[in-house]
């Protein structure tokens, strides 16, 4: 299963921490960033996602995080 989530994340040093803290919570997960993408966008490779939580875990690195329909 794949999430596809817009930030606003901007720099890799971020997007390498931010992968880094939700990797804690997420072990089995294969997690990347898109920043050429205009929307930022995060994905979330896991047999089990957790929109709610992920999107939780970003906005409090203070970043803005939402699922991209």
């Amino acid at each position: 299963m794949i999430e596809v989530f817009k930030t606003n994340v901007q720099e890799v040093d971020q997007s390498k921490i931010i992968i880094f803290k939700l990797l804690e919570h997420f072990p089995n997960s294969r997690i990347n960033f898109d920043l050429e993408d205009c929307d930022k966008i995060l994905r979330v490779y896991n047999d089990s996602i957790s929109n709610k939580k992920i999107i939780e875990l970003v906005n409090s690195f203070g970043y803005q995080c939402e699922v991209l329909l």
